[in-house]
């Protein structure tokens, strides 16, 4: 069977490497994009660039977006000259980025009756397992769809779960993934700022806790960032900051209380107060900072030769 014809909108920090792993897949990948790095990296690694989200969607079979905001990818699909205008019955947009479950519903509501079906498929890992090709994927929307565009989800992800059959599915999961995110998140500041007040080494707390009950991805992962003072990204401040407004007006319509979350978007307000929204998500550490004097970088050993 011939692969699908794919086009790819959204080539940032995420959707660069998720594309170079579809070409050395020996898919034949169509791009656009709005600024231009994205575009020549692609190009350079074998990509085929159009004018414009229409023409894309023309030679298509499968598009992926890996946008920013619920009104980017809405303004994509259905623009005048967006993928709707281009897009043949029977096309299927994977929409991979970040936006409320409402707003997947409406817009593949506007598709279907086009023909065209969609599948909200968002994604967790940050860029080191985009590189890898080994993100979590959360996919909501039709079977038939699913079916078509798995062996296309196998070359990105590792875990790919089929969460509903209606849209929105997969972007409410991503939403539960965010909360163990960020309060995970908050919990790693918490712990290794603790242990500095205790007058501990951060690093040796953090060998001794990371195989335990308490263990986490986040503390295994942005804890050994923190315990040498690496704040960049990964996923940005700003980021997480769109996807917490998101889970609030969530909360919000299903009245709901998250209160964990509530919190951690209190305390990235502060730290986007100080100028930091273009740091890692990690960067949850500098609220701490503030309240406590204690910065965990200063406290900790180097790791060990072997690390």
């Amino acid at each position: 069977m011939d692969k699908a014809k794919l086009g790819f909108i959204g080539l940032g920090y995420m959707g660069r490497p998720m594309c170079r792993n579809l070409l050395e897949a020996g898919y034949e990948v169509t791009v656009w994009n709005r600024s231009r790095p994205g575009i020549e990296e692609c190009v350079s690694c074998g990509a085929v660039e159009v004018s414009s989200a229409s023409e894309l969607a023309s030679r298509s079979d499968i598009v992926i977006t890996m946008v920013k905001h619920g009104g980017d990818v809405s303004q994509v699909a259905l623009e005048p000259n967006g993928l709707l205008a281009g897009a043949q019955p029977g096309m299927v947009l994977i929409d991979m980025s970040t936006i409320s479950p409402r707003e997947a519903q409406t817009i593949a509501a506007a598709l279907r009756e086009a023909g065209v079906l969609m599948l909200d498929a968002p994604v967790s890992g940050s860029t080191v397992r985009a590189v890898s090709g080994t993100l979590s994927i959360m996919v909501g929307g039709p079977t038939e769809a699913f079916d078509r565009c798995l062996p296309v989800l196998e070359v990105l992800g590792s875990s790919i779960v089929h969460v509903g059959e209606e849209n929105g599915a997969g972007q409410g999961a991503k939403l539960c993934n965010q909360v163990l995110v960020m309060v995970n998140m908050l919990a790693t500041c918490e712990a290794l700022t603790l242990a500095g007040r205790l007058g501990l080494d951060p690093r040796r707390v953090f060998d001794a806790v990371k195989s335990g009950a308490g263990g986490s991805w986040q503390l295994e992962n942005m804890g050994e960032r923190l315990l040498v003072g690496d704040l960049e990204p990964g996923g940005t401040v700003e980021t997480v900051q769109k996807d917490l407004d998101i889970m609030m007006k969530a909360a919000c319509d299903l009245e709901i209380v998250l209160p964990g979350s509530s919190l951690v978007q209190q305390l990235y307000n502060a730290v986007e107060a100080e100028g930091l929204g273009k740091k890692g998500h990690q960067a949850l550490v500098a609220a701490y900072e503030r309240l406590t004097g204690i910065r965990i970088a200063d406290h900790s050993s180097e790791p060990p030769p072997s690390a």
